[in-house]
């Protein structure tokens, strides 16, 4: 039996029910045996707990903590990436991982590499670590075997560190969306008019002024958001009109019955990631339904599936856009998105990175 090729896994984020991209990737590591190790988080036992098997080829591990320190405490930063380092190889050596592959997400870890023992080292990278040391990034991406991009801007942004760089787009679950037949949510089913429905966090930074003037022109729509309801300051006024609905956060296996009630898909902009050019993982989620959908644009945004999305820069825009959805013949286009939902299957993502890895011998 051929052995499985061992991977170390460093997420910015713990695992979850609801899987990250880095678990969608990692976890289809086929031939491969997979240590994940995810940041500290809570008041838990933390690293001193017994990894977690979550998958027959992945065990999980929480890493220590590592404690944000002033610039010139650049000797103690040092001894807490060494200790997390010595944590690592430690389990590493237990798991007796030899000629591991090292799988980065975030530029801070760039901080390890002096102090495991790897055989390659992959960059995956979905978000503008612009807000980090720039030197962080360039270093991770000049040491990579190869870099996985979620979008062009990304792409650009690392290009000039490494030329071995592939542009690898968020993707979806695509059977759990596409699928048909779904059950209307008990809370949804005495809507009668059209619903237009939002899929995500209701963070401070999500601006729903879209919500806000679009339910004012049409009090005869229902606006559904579906999320884990933030401090926003916009919720409050959202609360009193009487045809919005907050349901809180829902668990995953239950959002493809919501949005099967929508009508039409929202799209909504968050302030933090106005300059960003990565598409959510959520526009695959909406495209693989069929459902029109509506998204608000930044100034500068260049629209993406343009032929299959209503796009809009202004208030009033968004509005005409959420009108003419409500009219779109299903049809006309329906199955073009579909289309493009399957073509972003994590299945196929992770198709891909294999055929990558396995072109470069790192898998």
């Amino acid at each position: 039996m051929t052995p499985l090729k061992p991977y170390i896994v460093l997420s910015t984020e713990p695992w979850r029910s609801t899987p990250t991209r880095t678990q969608q990737l990692t976890t289809r590591l086929r031939d491969g045996e997979v240590l994940f190790f995810e940041p500290f988080h809570g008041n838990g036992p933390g690293h001193k707990a017994p990894g977690r098997r979550v998958r027959p080829n992945v065990t999980v591990y929480t890493l220590p903590p590592v404690r944000p320190l002033p610039e010139q405490a650049e000797l103690l930063r040092r001894r807490l990436w060494r200790r997390q380092a010595d944590f690592i190889q430690r389990t590493a050596s237990r798991h007796r991982f030899r000629d591991a592959v090292l799988w980065t997400t975030c530029p801070d870890q760039v901080h390890l590499l002096d102090f495991l023992s790897f055989q390659g080292l992959i960059y995956d990278c979905d978000t503008d670590w612009s807000s980090l040391p720039l030197q962080w990034e360039g270093d991770l991406a000049a040491e990579a075997d190869v870099i996985f991009a979620a979008s062009p801007g990304l792409v650009d942004r690392l290009s000039p560190c490494n030329s071995n760089i592939a542009l690898l787009p968020n993707g979806v679950n695509y059977p759990m969306f596409a699928r048909t037949g779904l059950d209307v949510p008990p809370e949804l089913r005495d809507i009668r008019g059209p619903v237009l429905g939002w899929v995500g966090g209701l963070t401070p930074d999500l601006d729903l002024a879209p919500v806000e003037y679009a339910a004012g022109e049409h009090p005869d729509w229902t606006f559904v958001l579906v999320g884990r309801v933030g401090e926003n300051p916009r919720l409050g006024y959202l609360e009193e009109l009487g045809n919005v609905r907050l349901t809180g956060r829902r668990p995953m296996v239950d959002i493809p019955d919501y949005v099967g009630r929508f009508d039409v898909c929202l799209d909504l902009r968050r302030r933090r990631h106005e300059d960003s050019d990565v598409t959510p993982r959520r526009i695959y989620e909406y495209l693989s339904t069929g459902k029109p959908i509506v998204s608000l644009l930044s100034p500068d945004q260049v629209e993406e599936f343009p032929d299959v999305i209503y796009s809009a820069h202004t208030l009033e825009e968004y509005c005409r856009m959420c009108e003419r959805a409500l009219t779109e013949d299903p049809a006309w286009v329906s199955p073009r998105r579909r289309d493009y939902g399957a073509a972003a299957a994590w299945s196929r993502r992770a198709e891909e990175v294999r055929r990558i890895l396995k072109a470069i011998g790192l898998a």
